[in-house]
């Protein structure tokens, strides 16, 4: 095969062979570009069995799309009837030849690991099983990534098996007992791949080993893996019990999801850095306006956030987000602090001065170990010249990182949206008002967004910022939601339409369609594509989470919104949602643990402490939780939340009078305000009084507000589940059977 040319495809060299493949490197002559070439063994092409199974390898590859997954770009077949598949072409080694010079240092075998599972839960999502999870089917490219390769034996949700009952795939080493015994296995068995990988990884030896593979399949079937000692033990002891659950023998005793897998895998529970924060990290710190005009901070605001947006599309690269980083503007702390409380190992701070349409900017990249300069530079130029600017930055700072860019990564620094620097200039004026959450800043955010667009038609950036902008209108119930997602979804399409690979308008777009339309697959869709687009984008890990809250998959729910809060460290919905989610599985200890940690941050954020009430309510501490409701009621803001909290309080510890009291108030608001239908469909939930709860439930489904997440996320109304009625609005709203 080596010099012949297939379709337009030249072979190179071959680089694999396996039982359902040969793979060789070929050029492509039409895209110039190296690939892999995975051809169906010549005796196996008249075979209907191998050859479905190699097609559905393909289609199950294809339909999956994440950064730890081998993409596959085509399936075509030669001119004598042989078939092969066009992937990506890595360079790197597979993870078995990785093991094969010993074991793994943790951090490094946890980092892989975690790249796998949250691989897998792609493809899990799908409805896709691997089935041959092992550590020659990983690859380690030179970036460090892992990419799960060969989904040969894949089985996709819903089709028919195409071997006979009782035959057994998959590698015997790496099968769980369920695939040892031609049983019918789920998402689960690859955990349990995964965590036979994890043992290897940090042994340097098999869990289950035999002379033969019948001699191994008896061992999975019976035995335990030996517990890692000597030079082992240690620094592996966690990571060993992390592979002992996903090892368990009945799967309902493993991790429920591989993201579960992989949340544990990055919390050491500890204080040590998790491997993800072992990662080259970085955050970018508010630059300082050092120009006459106060205004002038909006501009100073803008540049160091379109920088932390451009740094944060690599994936190799840890980004804290904008409002972590920005938690320090008023501080005056040592960069080593600053380092130390948002665990990074780099700072870049910097400074503006604007006069007329000139620009002085100064930046310095700090390390955070010793404080010492890594590197420093001066920009004197015209303001027109501003992207080039970032766009020297960002590359100065990877550089400097000694981070290694891969093609899509240097494209994701570089692209620009608008060369308008008057467009520019608006548009970070809206940016710098949105993220106040206030209702006078989405009023004004709204203001700037559309003057930007009357400036560029074309800068679809501002489309988002528009549709962005009416989702905080309609959550604080500042326009009707019927008008708020109708211009927020016409605003987004806009976006989309001129930029596709746009994340924000993704995330936003995954939110409309979950809260407003009920389409939750299509939102869930949205979600991921914008997390492949911008893996830094902490809003879109939050809003997956809150998905997955709807689903009732807590810990799934968890794992994701862990994420969001390893990027964004220092955000109160973050952190306060993170409690939420431990409410939900139950770990009532580490709820208050989290809340109290928001509540460090900003002592009057509102979420945090009625969710401390409600965590409070759960562990049967009812003299604090009505402590906490009364302190939380007397805060700004606290005028709607104070009495719902309080009235739900009182419906569940029998003061029926009380709670009749406050819902009757609710349901006449002062100055003619918006009634609070959730919270008045809670407290009569909370009375036993189903049939007007779900009056009230009613009002939100029919005008599709987003505050009907207030039933769906939290405890507060898990007694109508028992409801017939409640079964109904699920299926309303899209999430019933």
């Amino acid at each position: 095969m080596i010099g012949k040319t297939v379709s337009h495809y030249r072979i190179i060299e071959k680089i694999g062979e396996g039982g359902m493949g040969v793979v060789y490197r070929a050029e492509d002559l039409k895209l110039h570009r190296e690939v892999a070439l995975k051809f169906l063994p010549p005796d196996l092409t008249r075979d209907p069995e191998a050859k479905e199974r190699f097609l559905r390898e393909a289609r199950a590859a294809s339909s999956l799309e994440h950064s730890g997954i081998c993409n596959i770009h085509q399936i075509d077949e030669t001119d004598d009837g042989q078939l092969f598949i066009c992937m990506a072409c890595y360079d790197g080694e597979t993870l078995k030849q990785r093991i094969e010079r010993g074991p793994l240092p943790p951090e490094e075998a946890a980092d892989l690991a975690a790249q796998v599972a949250r691989g897998l839960a792609a493809a899990h999502e799908r409805g896709v099983v691997h089935r041959d999870i092992k550590p020659a089917n990983i690859l380690i490219t030179g970036e460090g990534q892992a990419k799960i390769l060969d989904f040969g034996l894949a089985k996709l949700a819903g089709q028919t098996e195409l071997t006979r009952p009782g035959v057994t795939l998959g590698t015997a080493a790496y099968m769980s007992p369920e695939q040892v015994g031609g049983r019918d296995v789920d998402r689960r068995t690859d955990i349990w791949s995964l965590g036979a990988i994890l043992y290897e990884m940090i042994t340097g030896r098999r869990p289950f080993e035999g002379g033969n593979a019948q001699a191994v399949m008896r061992a999975i079937l019976d035995n335990e893996p030996e517990p890692p000692s000597g030079a082992e033990a240690g620094a592996a002891e966690r990571l060993a019990r992390i592979a002992a659950k996903a090892l368990s023998k009945n799967p309902d005793d493993r991790y429920e999801s591989a993201d579960a897998f992989a949340a544990d895998l990055v919390s050491t529970g500890d204080g040590r850095p998790s491997e993800a924060e072992a990662r080259p990290s970085i955050a970018v710190l508010p630059f300082v306006n050092m120009s006459a005009d106060p205004e002038q901070e909006y501009f100073c605001d803008g540049m160091a956030e379109e920088i932390i947006n451009a740094l944060a599309k690599l994936g190799n690269l840890r980004v804290v987000a904008r409002t972590s980083a920005f938690a320090f503007r008023d501080e005056k702390l040592d960069v080593r602090e600053v380092g130390r409380r948002l665990r990074v190992g780099t700072v870049l701070e910097g400074s503006v001065r604007k006069a007329g349409t000139r620009l002085r900017i100064t930046t310095q990249l700090i390390s955070v170990e010793d404080g010492y300069h890594i590197w420093s530079e001066r920009y004197d130029r015209e303001m027109e010249d501003v992207f080039a600017i970032q766009d020297d930055i960002s590359a100065s700072v990877v550089e400097k990182l000694k981070v290694k860019l891969l093609g899509h990564d240097r494209t994701a620094i570089a692209a620009r949206r608008t060369r308008d620097p008057e467009a520019y200039g608006l548009y970070l004026k809206g940016r710098f008002h949105w993220n106040k959450r206030s209702p006078e800043g989405a009023r004004r955010s709204l203001t700037y967004f559309r003057q930007a667009i009357e400036r560029d038609p074309d800068y679809a950036p501002a489309y988002a910022g528009v549709a962005d902008a009416y989702l905080i209108l309609e959550n604080l119930d500042l326009t009707p939601s019927s008008e708020a997602f109708r211009e927020a979804r016409e605003a987004v399409a806009k976006a989309l339409e001129l930029d596709d690979s746009l994340a924000e308008a993704h995330a936003t777009l995954g939110w409309i369609k979950m809260v407003n339309e009920w389409d939750w697959e299509g939102g869930r869709q949205q979600f991921l594509r914008a997390i492949d687009l911008n893996p830094g984008y902490a809003t879109a890990h939050q809003w997956y989470a809150v998905y997955f809250v709807a689903k009732r998959q807590w810990h799934e729910a968890l794992a994701e919104m862990r994420r969001a809060q390893e990027i964004d460290p220092l955000s109160l919905v973050i952190g306060a949602l993170v409690g939420e989610m431990l409410l939900g599985v139950g770990e009532y200890d580490e709820a208050i643990e989290q809340y109290n940690r928001t509540l460090e941050i900003e002592p009057g954020f509102l979420l945090a402490h009625f969710g401390l009430a409600e965590a409070y309510v759960e562990k049967g501490m009812r003299k604090e939780a009505l402590e906490k409701i009364r302190e939380a009621s007397d805060l700004p803001g606290g005028e709607v939340w104070g009495p719902a909290s309080l009235g739900h309080f009182y419906a569940t510890t029998g003061r029926r009078d009380d709670a009749i009291a406050i819902v009757e108030s609710l349901k006449e608001p002062p100055d003619g305000g918006t009634v609070p239908a959730w919270a008045v469909a809670a407290i009569y939930a909370a009375l036993g009084e189903n049939d007007v709860a779900f009056e009230w439930i009613e009002k939100l489904v029919e005008e599709r507000s987003s505050r009907i997440l207030q039933i769906l996320v939290g405890r507060t109304f898990d007694d109508l589940q028992s409801d017939p009625r409640f079964g109904a609005f699920l299926k309303k709203i899209g999430l019933g059977e």
